[in-house]
């Protein structure tokens, strides 16, 4: 149930105005958060808790100020105010007309039923750990971590706007370590979505914790990775690292316009093949990096950033807006109320092609066929990456053949989307949480099945 900020929101809001702000906003948090763990077979914590507080901003000739509180009283919120506004000289009279925005969750979330008992939530993560143990002697650790929060925002500002939001979302993992005696691998599979614990519904734990597993146990058989030149699949199943990282953090308009992107002063060009259409969606319904609303009230969309290979759009909040005189693209999103917006991701994807995924390994005749990345590093200013790879498999005659271990992929970003000269008709998506100037986010990330003709492969022979 929403908490009702309101009041203290248009208080807050005439307040920033009348102390000068061009600009200002109040975004109100409430969030409840439950987390439990299973490693050496048994519950090694669980952990629940209650956060509420307001960050407020206050922007005066396109520089922003930022402060926060979990005092949640006027009195508290003008201290605030009063001390971002220490170096304005002017206050005004202000009258404000304030205009609620219309609920959009109703249709983005996946339940918002979080009245589970801890017993039930425990027993998910011994299920999990109860499959992946089954698995024989050389299953050696288990952790399943198991994450739901509640989060419930109020977001008011000086142009009038009143916003509110609800995003319950879970996570839930297995990460499996396995040793035959002289080799160490590991095997992670994650779930997570915009919803409630009906995603247990069609991702039992045991799956996931058998995906995990045989994840592990597969690679301890594999061969060490060729290293050279290569073509590369990668499967939609292999989840969006790579778009996320090697793509989408260089259409954030923050690190666009800072010159620190390989796509600075790019639009309207080409740097892409024509079968390359990115897209960022944080109104995708259930999804994990979805919203209704971003953290400073903007409406989430769907945004075509790459469309068949021409550079149409970067990622904005409402500040980088401002000073490229665009409009927010729904990407301003925080960690917390004790951290200021910024432009992120939420569901980016490549948009799935023509072909069949088995067509493009048939007409493979020699290379790698990625299954699941792992992680990696980019250099957002030029677009070099190294990117791990936790299942991969040799492809010959086009035919997947053996299973190789330490595959890693060394490249360009940009370099990668000129090449792809097949994308599949399939997609998928991989969960995760995003970093970026300290603050963590949730985000989904799609890839179809794509293939790049050749790239550097970093094996062990």
């Amino acid at each position: 149930m929403l908490l009702d900020f309101k009041e203290l929101g248009i208080f807050g809001a005439k307040e920033l105005k009348r102390k000068g702000a061009d600009f200002g906003d109040l975004f109100f948090e409430k969030r409840f958060t439950f987390t439990a763990k299973c490693e050496d077979n048994r519950i090694e914590s669980v952990s629940s808790g209650l956060e509420a507080g307001v960050g407020i901003r206050y922007i005066k000739d396109f520089k922003t100020y930022y402060g926060f509180t979990n005092e949640l009283s006027k009195e508290s919120i003008r201290r605030v105010i009063d001390s971002l506004a220490a170096a304005a000289s002017s206050e005004k009279e202000v009258v404000l007309d304030f205009n609620v925005k219309e609920p959009r969750y109703d249709g983005l979330v996946s339940g918002t039923d979080f009245e589970v008992p801890v017993e039930k939530k425990i027993e998910l993560l011994l299920r999990a750990n109860e499959v992946a143990r089954s698995h024989g002697d050389r299953v050696k650790q288990v952790t399943v971590v198991l994450r739901d929060q509640l989060q419930e925002v109020t977001i008011v500002n000086t142009n009038g706007d009143i916003v509110e939001d609800v995003r319950p979302r879970i996570v839930f993992y297995t990460l499996v370590v396995a040793s035959d005696g002289n080799l160490l691998q590991t095997g992670y599979e994650p779930i997570g979505h915009l919803g409630d614990y009906s995603i247990f519904e069609k991702n039992p734990p045991e799956e996931v914790a058998k995906r995990a597993t045989e994840r592990a146990l597969k690679m301890l058989s594999a061969k060490p990775a060729p290293a050279g030149k290569f073509t590369v699949v990668i499967s939609s199943k292999a989840g969006g690292t790579m778009i996320h990282e090697a793509v989408g953090h260089g259409l954030e308009a923050d690190l666009a316009n800072q010159g620190l992107s390989v796509y600075s002063g790019k639009l309207g060009e080409k740097v892409a093949s024509e079968l390359i259409t990115v897209i960022d969606d944080g109104s995708m319904a259930g999804m994990y990096g979805s919203s209704g609303y971003d953290d400073e009230g903007t409406p989430t969309r769907k945004n075509v950033l790459i469309e068949e290979g021409i550079l149409r759009s970067f990622m904005y909040d409402l500040t980088e807006a401002m000073k490229s005189g665009e409009f927010s693209t729904g990407n301003g999103r925080r960690q917390s109320y004790m951290h200021v917006p910024i432009p992120r991701m939420t569901n980016t994807y490549i948009a799935p092609g023509d072909t069949d995924p088995e067509e493009i390994i048939r007409d493979t005749k020699k290379g790698i066929l990625v299954v699941k990345m792992g992680g990696g590093q980019v250099n957002t200013v030029n677009g070099d990456f190294v990117f791990e790879v936790s299942e991969g498999y040799l492809i010959e005659n086009g035919e997947v053949t053996e299973p190789i271990r330490g595959v890693s992929l060394i490249g360009n970003g940009p370099e990668v989307l000129r090449q792809i000269d097949a994308v599949g008709n399939d997609l998928g998506f991989s969960i995760g949480t995003c970093g970026k100037d300290g603050q963590g986010v949730p985000v989904s990330d799609g890839l179809p099945t794509i293939r790049i003709p050749e790239i550097t492969v970093g094996g062990t022979e």
